[in-house]
Order: C-alpha cells, then structure tokens, then sequence
C-alpha cells in the first residue's frame, strides 16, 4: 500500500484527511504535528493517541521551537514586523518550517505523497505548495478540503459517517495556535462587520489590575525579564503568561491574500505585541535616523515576503544581515505597564539611548551651537523651497 504524509494538526480538517485518505484514496496514513509552541506535553499524547485512533499508521510530534525562533522569530522582533500595522505574522510564520519537516518525515517514510487540509480560498495552501514543490517536487500534493470544497459541516458530518464524535460547537471556530499568537477564525471573520465574541478567543481575562515588568534586551534579542535571564523563547513563553492573564494582543487583522481576495482573521497574540512594541521604542532611542528609515523599508518587505510562502528567496538571506547589523547597539531595558486588554510603554534605560548626549535637550536649551548657528541653519535648509517659490509664484 502506498504511503502519505498528512500534515497534522488533531483539528477538524487533519482529522477528516485521515479518514479520507484512509477510505477513499486507499492509502496508508502517517502523521506529523509539528510543534512551534500551542501544545502542552499532555495535550501532544493525547493528539498522539487521536491519531492512531483515526487510523494513522504512524504519528510524530517534532517541536522546532528553537529553530523557528533563529530562522524567523528573531528577524520578525528586530524588523517590528506588523502585517498592516497589526498582524504579527503569528501563523504565516511558522507554516514555511512545518512544511519543511513534513517533507524531511515524508522522505524518512518513502511516502509517494504529502497532504494537508488547506481550503483554496486561504493562504496556507499556497505556503504549503510552494515549500512542497520547491523541496519535494517528485512528491504529489494531496489536498482533500480544496479539491473537493468542502464545508465544515461536511466535514463534521464524513467523520460521523465513520464513526467519529465531533463537536458542531467546537468546529465553528478555527485556531491555530503557536509561540509567536493565536490565529482565531469563525463565521465572524466571514463578515466586515461582526466581531469575534470573546469566548472564541483561549485566553480569557484573568488579572483585572495592573502589572509593571521589565524587558531587557541584548542586541535586540529578549534575554530577560525583570532582570531575570533565560534564552528568548523561554522569555516569549514567560512573557505570554504573564501578559495573556491581562487579555492583552486581541485584534483583527484585515489583509490582501496571496490569491487576490480579501480575507479577515482574529488573533491573539499577547507575548509578540509587547515584545514588538517595547522593541521598537528601544530602537527610536538608540538607532539613528537612517537606520530606523531603512529598516523599516526592508523589514517591510520581509514581512510581506514571509507571509507570502516566499521564505527561500535568497534576497531573505540578504534582509536578515542588514537587520541583524542594525541590533549592535539595541541593547537595554524597556518598562511596559499592563492592564486589561491593552498595555503602555512607559520608558527605556539603556548605554546606548541617544537621547543622554550633551548636545542638548529637544525643545530646551541646546549646548553645542549659538543662536546665529542657529539661525544660519535654517536659513540654508529652507533654500529649495525659498527658490521653487520665488520660480512658480502662487503655488500653494
């Protein structure tokens, strides 16, 4: 019998592809989570054991957190990459490396195919495909849920069929959850208008007070909190605790997908919002002007790229040095207050804040020039507008 491996997730759309391929395509079914940090130990056995329940001929939970976080975690925090000033990028991300390892486990299986339960109405079937067909071309893409457009309630009503118990409630909603947010879908997203209730979201308010951390940094990267050293995803993963008990990071991010269409998605992604953010104001105090300019162009790019499924271009190679050289002096520690659902930036401390030169102070007295400096500054900056005016009179 020949083999395929199914790209796993213990969701509605996985699940139904076992069943599917089991029955319809005759095909022998091995599965492969692959953890980039929205599963507890306990929650992977027992998607280990749903697994082997449907039929898998074989199942395997591969975490990559640490892989994930130097290949793109790291570049998303020094870039402060926000899809449309909002999105963390908290699933797009991590879609390009559970590809790759789907296909390091097909090749490790000899499977003649790979499968995934991507519509053809989203962007994850285009992540996928694409990694797919660059790594693995002589390896066939199976994708049942677009092929044969199926709807959730169809879904729910073949696993029935083969005996199989899932909850209509809990299909309503989509999630997909890792280190770097929460991705949350449902009949809401569908619309411009309606918004996700607030049960949909797995995070609940927990902390009606408010909580003032820390956040320090080395070279751009989180080494700590409060002080408190550990690697940066043990600090992602601290942080999102602590942060997530405040209902901090809830947005909906609305977008332009790779297909063409319009496309909505909630999200909650507490611990990336903050770090984003605290990130960002450390860098306003300690990079210059022209640093910020053009890593903002680039990491622009960078966001949209990796969005996009376009993480093998080389030119992403290329981004990565330029935003890596930009942290030599991005180290410090930024002061953020949370609250419920939202959080402030209160200030930073750091060797390299700019802002402590003795050339003076915005807006006060200044030290290192005279009035007449002054004076004579500006009189020669305001020269290309003096001289386009005095050419082409009653121009405003």
């Amino acid at each position: 019998m020949e083999k395929v491996v199914l790209a796993y997730s213990g969701g509605l759309d996985t699940s139904y592809c076992v069943k599917y391929l089991m029955h319809e395509k005759k095909l022998k079914v091995h599965t492969i989570l692959v953890n980039t940090g929205g599963f507890s130990e306990k929650e992977l056995e027992d998607i280990k054991e749903r697994a082997y329940e449907l039929g898998s001929s074989s199942h395997i939970n591969k975490t990559i957190l640490n892989e994930f976080y130097e290949k793109a975690i790291k570049y998303l925090i020094y870039g402060n990459v926000l899809k449309n000033n909002t999105y963390p990028l908290s699933v797009s991300a991590e879609r390009i490396f559970q590809a790759i390892e789907v296909i390091n486990y097909a090749k490790k299986v000899g499977a003649k195919y790979i499968a995934h339960g991507s519509t053809g109405a989203g962007n994850d079937q285009i992540r996928f495909d694409v990694i797919f067909q660059t790594l693995a071309p002589d390896i066939e893409i199976i994708t049942p849920i677009r092929d044969l457009k199926l709807s959730r309630q169809d879904e729910v009503a073949y696993l029935e069929k083969h005996g199989v118990h899932y909850s209509w409630e809990k299909a309503q909603y989509s999630i997909n959850k890792g280190i770097w947010g929460t991705s949350v879908g449902g009949k809401e997203t569908l619309t411009s208008h309606s918004a996700l209730p607030g049960t949909a979201y797995p995070s609940q308010l927990e902390k009606q007070t408010e909580e003032t951390i820390t956040l320090n940094f080395d070279k751009g990267e989180l080494v700590g909190l409060n002080g408190s050293k550990d690697t940066p995803v043990k600090n992602i993963q601290k942080l999102e605790e602590i942060a997530s008990a405040f209902a901090i990071g809830r947005d909906t991010h609305v977008g332009d997908t790779i297909i063409g269409i319009k496309g909505r998605v909630g999200f909650e992604a507490a611990a990336p919002m903050v770090i984003i953010k605290a990130h960002h104001l450390l860098e306003k105090h300690v990079l210059t002007k022209w640093q910020q300019y053009w890593k903002e162009q680039l990491a622009n790019w960078y966001g949209m790229l990796l969005h996009e499924g376009n993480y093998l271009d080389p030119v992403m190679r290329n981004i990565e040095v330029f935003m890596e050289d930009a942290q030599k002096s991005v180290t410090g520690d930024v002061t953020v207050k949370l609250k419920p659902y939202h959080f402030t930036l209160e200030g930073v401390a750091s060797d390299h804040d700019m802002m402590k030169s003795d050339f003076g102070q915005y807006g006060e007295m200044n030290n290192s020039w005279t009035s007449d400096e002054a004076k004579g500054f500006i009189k020669i900056y305001g020269n290309a507008n003096k001289i386009y005016h005095n050419v082409n009179e009653n121009q405003l």
